[in-house]
């Protein structure tokens, strides 16, 4: 949704624009890596593999830049003031940080995706609220003012809003500490959400360490969200949107979320019925496989890893899944009317 100067700016579209411009920032920076990861992994070592995993990994590290870029887009910025809200998302997700025993810059995953958002927004604010103030010197306070001062904004609000993040996955680790039906049941249904939510799936397995059953469930939770939004959004939706959710990019749906919250109810009843076979069958995974789900075939692969029989990991992370999708469908939205798919799921952008 670009903003043209014919179109009042109220606080429901501001953070329409930033939802929107985030969910696509993701798409383009993990899809790479995500996919091509898995598959490069399958085709041995050598030198060409490797270059191609390290340019997937280093892409990646540009998702913040990604984010910030397009959340600029949405508000109709010129390129100029899309360079300084790009570049202040990239400094206040914390991707790249100081090591301050080597003195040398560290970049690694995606940064804190919730404080990239803050600090987009924030830059965003200013350049509404000051930049056309600078008159002649805009080209050169514009950066230095705007661009240091959300910068700085941002890398001072890391530290804590990293704490939500963290907050989340210790909340979810204490799941372990019950018995595996209902631990596999919880741990699904929290990455069910979580995987359409600002918060990164992938960052919170990998903070906490999930493992085994437990990252087992994550995955499948992500995975019955993803079923739920292919299959529903298969007839409502332009084909390429489908594809995009089928290739990893759940997060574009977010805006949805926000505005039709009832898009959980078959997500949940999804994770809940996948959930099962991953108690009793112990379908297991590592904390780097938890947050992808299907993606890049990433969970499916980890279970066969440790021991699942292919044709069990096709049932489970494929068969039941879907199954569960289309009994959820029929009873909640033809039997208990409680949504419309060509509402709730058409996708906003």
């Amino acid at each position: 949704m670009k903003l043209d100067s014919n179109k009042k700016l109220t606080t429901k579209l501001f953070f329409n624009n930033i939802l929107s411009g985030t969910a696509l920032g993701i798409i383009v920076g993990l899809l790479p890596n995500a996919i091509l990861s898995a598959l490069l992994n399958l085709l041995g070592d050598s030198a060409i593999i490797n270059t191609l995993n390290q340019v997937v990994v280093i892409f990646q590290l540009t998702t913040p830049i990604a984010i910030g870029g397009i959340i600029a887009l949405q508000f109709g910025f010129n390129p100029l003031k899309m360079a300084i809200v790009a570049g202040s998302a990239f400094v206040g997700s914390g991707v790249v940080k100081l090591d301050e025993i080597t003195g040398v810059y560290v970049g690694s995953g995606t940064g804190d995706i919730i404080n990239t958002m803050i600090t987009a927004a924030i830059a965003v604010s200013l350049i509404l609220l000051v930049a056309e103030k600078f008159g002649s010197a805009s080209i050169v306070l514009t950066p230095v003012v705007i661009g240091t001062l959300s910068g700085f904004i941002g890398v001072s609000l890391l530290p804590y809003v990293g704490q939500i993040s963290i907050g989340i996955g210790n909340g979810i680790n204490t799941f372990t500490a019950l018995q595996p039906l209902l631990m596999s049941i919880l741990i699904a249904c929290s990455f069910a959400i979580l995987i359409i939510s600002p918060l990164s799936t992938v960052a919170i397995g990998m903070a906490i360490q999930l493992n085994g059953i437990s990252a087992g469930a994550a995955a499948m939770g992500v995975t019955a969200t993803t079923m739920v939004l292919i299959v529903n959004s298969w007839k409502v939706n332009d084909s390429g949107v489908t594809l995009a959710i089928a290739l990893g990019a759940m997060k574009m749906m977010m805006p949805n979320l926000f505005k039709h919250p009832i898009i959980l109810l078959p997500a949940l009843f999804t994770a809940i019925i996948s959930a099962i076979p991953v108690a009793i069958l112990e379908i297991s995974g590592v904390p780097s496989s938890a947050g992808f789900g299907l993606v890049g075939l990433v969970g499916p692969l980890a279970s066969i890893e440790a021991g699942l029989p292919l044709m069990i990991a096709i049932i489970c992370w494929l068969i039941i899944p879907v199954i569960a999708v289309v009994v959820g469908q029929i009873l909640f939205e033809k039997i208990l009317n409680l949504y419309k798919k060509d509402v709730v799921f058409a996708f906003i952008n």
